[in-house]
């Protein structure tokens, strides 16, 4: 069992009227991520009004806030427990055996626009050996093809921008890896949340995105930058891309200051919690279930 305990600082400027703020900042609810406490602080007296999407768990805040200095506050202590499996018994699941529910991960996307690198992907992974490896080869490509380089992307840049630029954050690592793997009919699709393990000389600790691929009878994760283990990751919300699972959207005139996250794994082996770590078997964090 991996337990993280977590904080997210959010600061902005209202300019002259109330607006109106989506944010996907809490942990989410599923069978293998349990949310063991957790505290919100506005710094405004506004009633926040939390959606749970029935399938993912990702929970949406939507508020309005009045002008001058809006700040939010999250914390959150979860236990996760990963289902494992060696890797040489996962296998590829043909497109007439998906269940319905994994479907919609097959289509291109906003950012992941796999019929753009169809005749790619099957020239680079169509012949390799199908099943977990395959998806492995195409993670072990982006990793080596793609620079990670903050600030070099912006929030229009795509999965065919990145395999021109070869450079990119972790969303962009993550969108070209989802795009060639349904490019190759391999549902794929984008998870957001926040990482423990990375290098501290990476900077500090921010939002972070990686990748879950359907194989066998469940979702896998991937990390395809490569900067910390998948038992370290926190699950916030669940989507097609980055489009679905904004940790925050804005309506209005508003001026955004940089996140401050700062995230600790609790390590107390005789309590059954140990410190998340890289590892040679395949991990998912969804048990024996489709969509959560």
């Amino acid at each position: 069992m991996i337990r993280l305990k977590f904080s997210i600082d959010l600061k902005y400027e209202v300019a002259d009227y109330a607006s109106d703020f989506i944010f996907n900042i809490h942990a989410a609810q599923t069978r293998c991520q349990t949310v063991v406490s957790e505290a919100l602080h506005l710094s405004q007296p506004v009633v926040p009004v939390i959606y749970t999407d029935p399938t993912f768990g990702t929970r949406y805040m939507r508020l309005k806030a009045e002008p001058g200095e809006f700040a939010v506050r999250y914390d959150a202590t979860v236990d996760i427990a990963h289902y494992s499996e060696s890797p040489a018994r996962i296998a590829e699941v043909p497109i007439a055996q998906l269940p319905p529910e994994v479907l919609p991960y097959i289509y291109p996307s906003r950012y992941c626009q796999s019929d753009r690198l169809h005749k790619y992907a099957t020239r680079e992974f169509g012949h390799l050996r199908q099943g977990y490896w395959r998806v492995q080869a195409i993670l072990d490509w982006v990793r080596h093809r793609t620079k990670f380089l903050s600030g070099s992307t912006n929030s229009s840049t795509s999965a065919a921008d990145t395999l021109i630029e070869q450079v990119g954050v972790c969303r962009d690592f993550a969108h070209l890896m989802i795009a060639l793997c349904r490019a190759v009919n391999i549902p794929a699709r984008f998870v957001t949340g926040i990482d423990y393990g990375a290098d501290p000389a990476m900077g500090p600790t921010d939002f972070h995105a990686y990748v879950e691929v359907y194989l066998g009878d469940r979702w896998y994760l991937f990390e395809p930058t490569g900067v910390s283990p998948p038992m370290g990751l926190v699950r916030l919300g669940t989507g097609r891309d980055a489009a679905d699972v904004s940790f925050a959207t804005m309506f209005g005139t508003i001026k955004s200051y940089q996140p401050l996250i700062a995230i600790e794994a609790i390590d107390d082996p005789v309590n059954g919690f140990v410190l998340p770590r890289f590892c040679q078997e395949a991990l998912s964090s969804h048990g024996d279930l489709v969509a959560v």
